[in-house]
């Protein structure tokens, strides 16, 4: 496993972790060159650096943050999803808040920005997920809602195409993501996704699972994960990574290496994670080759391609 700490200068926030996927790398900068995902990432950061900076939440910050990579066509999250076996975009995305609240949508068609559809499921109804959220409740949550073809990108078009004539085989990556603690020492993740190229339609990945691909406590940690998202789901990942902290009295480290090694490394998948504790430890891990990802510890920012 690849890990590495986001440096600290002083103890407390603000403080931002973002991913944009993990994978191969060839995969992956097959859409494009590496320098524009590095400029993806760094507009991601400065959108959550700039709530935090303005004295908003956690919540907010990864909220922000989100919505710059699924508004970016390079990024598997919103505009520019990977596409269903039908050639249609069906997006997943959670939130979740150090005090136990959570969001989720699923195969979500509509709206323009599933993280803000997924908020909206915590914020404006009793519900944690719904899943294909119709017309009637992208009006009723204020949603912008977007046409089919605003999704789909000529990138993802041809991906579909090369896996559906077996000329490559599916990318089983591409996830967004992002955890953050707020000035008042709050933490929150978030985290969206296109699914997998070619999946049946109505297919659901661990980004919309809480507990799965995204998870936070005050008791251990803010969590997104991207990666072989069935994987994820088998081992309950974000959950299994927070469980060994608060009940098992793991540091951050170690949770995430034993996860890996016995809920990933024994299905022989491969994925990624950022992770932030109410202390203000932060990490990026992954065991796959390559893993997009980026931080501001409240000082300086740097971005990993």
């Amino acid at each position: 496993m690849y890990s590495r700490n986001a440096p600290r200068n002083r103890p407390g926030g603000p403080l931002l972790l973002i991913h944009g996927g993990a994978g191969p790398r060839a995969t992956e900068l097959a859409l494009q060159a590496s320098q524009h995902y590095e400029k993806g990432l760094a507009d991601a950061i400065e959108a959550g650096r700039a709530a935090l900076l303005e004295g908003e939440s956690a919540l907010d910050a990864v909220c922000a943050a989100v919505v710059a990579l699924e508004d970016n066509p390079l990024f598997n999250a919103g505009r520019g999803a990977s596409l269903t076996d039908c050639g249609t975009a069906e997006m997943d995305a959670a939130v979740m808040t150090g005090d136990g609240h959570a969001g989720a949508v699923a195969a979500s068609r509509f709206m323009r920005n599933p993280v803000v559809a997924a908020r909206a499921v915590m914020e404006q109804t009793d519900h944690v997920l719904v899943v294909d959220p119709g017309i009637d409740l992208a009006d009723r949550w204020g949603m912008q809602r977007e046409p089919t073809e605003y999704f789909i990108t000529a990138h993802r078009m041809r991906q579909l195409e090369e896996v559906l004539a077996h000329r490559q085989s599916a990318p089983r990556c591409g996830t967004v993501g992002a955890v953050a603690m707020d000035l008042a020492g709050s933490i929150a993740c978030a985290t969206s996704t296109g699914g997998m190229v070619g999946q049946a339609v109505g297919r659901v990945g661990d980004t919309g699972l809480i507990g799965a691909g995204s998870f936070a406590s005050e008791h251990s940690a803010a969590i997104s994960c991207t990666g072989e998202g069935e994987a994820f789901i088998q081992g309950v990942v974000a959950h299994d990574i927070a469980a060994r902290m608060r009940y098992g009295g793991s540091d951050l480290t170690v949770a995430l290496r034993d996860t890996y090694q016995q809920e990933l490394n024994r299905r022989g998948a491969t994925g990624g994670t950022i992770a932030l504790t109410p202390s203000g430890q932060a990490l990026i891990a992954h065991n796959s080759k390559a893993m997009f990802a980026g931080y501001w510890d409240g000082d300086q920012a740097e971005t990993f391609v």
